[in-house]
């Protein structure tokens, strides 16, 4: 071996590279804040408002504000104490610089300062410094304003004092790094959807988010403020805002149990799913944990100890199961751990043993005076609950018949499907489209080494207003189970989606770009978040991007995908008057032949896909309810409020 070739392959001292703190965050920025796309993008706000938030856990901070900057910079303020601006003893310079550059330095790191606090990895703002082209943090504390800009988490100057004042906060702003980042651009309804969440885990904080980037009809900036007077209430209601709830009003219980600030509402509606979602110190815990299982063990209980009690499920020979005490619940649970303890895949389960219990017995007692309290509606919980139980047996039996008949039948493939050649699940895709005569295009342009195609005949069944086992029996459905692989059902949770036989780990929903495509797309959206949330969750469903137009001048044929591009194409080729442009709107994939079909959307070299993730549960549970629901008047609302982004064809 020469000496060069040892000097490349060889491992030693000399190849370890000791980087700290900030360093190490812009070499592994996806360790700190999940990863450098829109979500992580979006991350760099929330470890700045958590501080603001800490702040008003604390008692010190009512009012905070979030503005987007026209660069598409971010700028925070708060009305707390303002981040210490005196000299720390250990690192010899101030603690407003400490906090800004080192990583896990801060207040809630000292038990007498915070006892709860949220940022779930405790990173913070030092992390969002480093991972900014400039911030600029500025403090109006002891009647002082002080200021310290960096660039790229590196200080241009010490900490210093430019005037006086009357307020006390702290005003964060930065730019987050291009270099870093595929894409810098805020999204406005995210980070709404965020404040909004934390408005109603803090009741009484008012929390502004201000889009400077958009100017109103009457002058000003695009703004919404969020604030919530009952809390989890208002969540739930909003949550619930598109079904039908069963009962007078939502259940709400607060207070405090072995130490343990615990925070309850629910309701049960018509629907046929459980939608409850769970807070630690504001953190959405997406995988539960102990405090989910210790609400769930004493709902169970508490329902049924009462339902015997009253002599309610006497007269009918069906074995009650826990789940069946949670169909058609839709509920919050926020609790403050001092030392939460995360586990999971994504670092958002609790893992507290002792949350569960404290968790457990709070809910007991209180629903326990709830259910004597409230005799009809406790009637009606479990006459609801009885029906589930019946819906669950006929839904299990229907699974069965379509999982027995796969296995009976060998492969059990559906006759439609256009399957590939290839059997490696990761190099493999799915195309559900929209109709046989797109079906057909989509057959012919594929590469059949790596792309199935599975027509789909209209309108799937709508999964939110039906009950489970008419699920498992429409057809289109049945289709779409058997040609993905996988089942219902696991050892550890009966309900569970089985993916291990999935065989395409790429699943491409491809409809036609006018309001009926938009409809089936939507529909096969919420089977997937009610039923295969799985899929999403592990990031294997996409949306495919047809194109909306074809521009064509003489031998030149170009594709748009919006109006503005189109337009800006036919200045481009037939100048100011477009003198001999022609424009083709597509309004369905059987419009294009199968070449042009490849080219677009379906060659992987050229096309675009939209991969479809959950940010907020919460957000997502609420939209696919309103949109699907049986209520009318918050469908219109959604509709007028969001008409100017859609594509709508009269």
């Amino acid at each position: 071996m020469s000496d060069e070739n040892q000097n490349k392959t060889s491992y030693n001292a000399d190849s370890i590279q000791a980087l700290e703190g900030m360093e190490h965050v812009r070499m592994r920025p996806s360790m700190y804040i999940g990863d450098v796309g829109p979500r992580g993008l979006h991350h760099l706000v929330y470890e700045v408002v958590d501080n603001s938030i800490d702040e008003a856990l604390a008692g010190h901070c009512d009012t905070i504000t979030v503005a987007i900057t026209p660069g598409n910079g971010i700028r925070v303020r708060d009305n707390g104490r303002g981040i210490p601006v005196d000299m720390h003893k250990k690192e010899g310079v101030s603690a407003l610089q400490v906090v800004m550059t080192k990583i896990g330095a801060g207040g809630k790191f000292d038990k007498d300062s915070y006892k709860v606090s949220g940022g779930l990895h405790g990173v913070g703002v030092s992390c969002v410094n480093a991972l900014s082209n400039h911030l600029k943090a500025v403090v109006f504390r002891n009647g002082k304003v002080y200021e310290q800009e960096y660039q790229r988490g590196k200080p241009l100057y010490d900490v210093r004092e430019i005037g006086t004042t009357d307020y006390r906060g702290t005003e964060v702003t930065f730019q987050p790094d291009d270099s870093i980042f595929k894409d810098t651009e805020y999204k406005y309804e995210t980070l709404a959807s965020r404040l909004r969440e934390l408005s109603f885990l803090n009741a009484g904080v008012k929390l502004t988010l201000i889009d400077e980037r958009i100017t109103e009809d009457n002058g000003e900036f695009k703004q919404e403020q969020f604030v919530s007077e009952n809390g989890l209430k208002e969540f739930v209601d909003l949550l619930d805002k598109g079904r039908h709830r069963i009962t007078a009003e939502c259940i709400h219980f607060s207070g405090e149990k072995e130490g343990v600030p615990i925070d309850i509402a629910f309701q049960f509606n018509n629907s046929f799913a459980e939608n409850m979602h769970s807070y630690v110190n504001n953190i959405n815990t997406i995988e539960g944990g102990t405090h989910i299982s210790g609400f769930r063990r004493a709902l169970t209980r508490t329902l049924k100890n009462y339902g015997d009690k009253e002599g309610l499920f006497t007269k009918h020979k069906v074995e009650i199961a826990g789940d069946d005490f949670r169909e058609g619940l839709t509920g919050v649970i926020s609790v403050k751990v001092g030392e939460p303890q995360f586990e999971g895949q994504t670092k958002t389960k609790l893992g507290n043993s002792e949350i569960a219990l404290a968790v457990d017995r709070f809910v007991s007692e209180y629903l326990q005076y709830w259910l004597e309290e409230n005799p009809k509606d406790a009637k009606t919980i479990i006459e609801k609950v009885i029906l589930a139980a019946k819906a669950r047996t006929a839904a299990k039996k229907a699974r069965e018949m379509v999982q027995r008949k796969n296995v009976l039948t060998g492969a059990g493939l559906p006759g439609k499907l256009s399957d590939c050649s290839s059997r490696d699940p990761q190099k493999c895709e799915i195309y559900l489209v929209e109709g046989d005569s797109a079906g057909g295009t989509a057959k012919q342009g594929r590469d059949r080494e790596f792309q199935a195609i599975l027509p789909l005949r209209g309108k799937i069944l709508n999964v939110e207003k039906a009950l489970e086992h008419k699920i498992y029996e429409n057809e289109e459905i049945k289709n779409m189970f058997q040609a993905l692989g996988v089942t219902i059902g696991t050892e550890e949770d009966d309900k569970a989606l089985n993916i291990t036989k999935l065989r395409y780990h790429k699943i491409i929903i491809m409809t036609d770009a006018d309001v009926d495509g938009s409809h089936i797309r939507t529909l096969i959206l919420t089977l997937f978040f009610r039923y295969m949330k799985e899929l999403v969750e592990n990031g294997l469903v996409y949306i495919a991007t047809p194109p909306l137009y074809q521009v064509k001048k003489g031998t030149k044929i170009k594709y748009c995908w919006s109006d503005n591009q189109r337009d800006a194409l036919i200045r481009e080729l037939g100048g100011e008057s477009g003198t001999g442009v022609g424009v083709q709107r597509y309004k369905g994939l059987g419009e294009m032949n199968a070449d042009q079909l490849w080219d677009t959307t379906m060659n992987p070299e050229f096309r675009t896909l939209k991969k479809v993730t959950i940010d907020s549960a919460a957000e997502a549970d609420r939209v696919f309810s309103m949109l699907m629901g049986d209520e009318v008047p918050p469908r219109r609302e959604f509709i007028e409020a969001n008409a100017r982004y859609a594509n709508v064809d009269l």
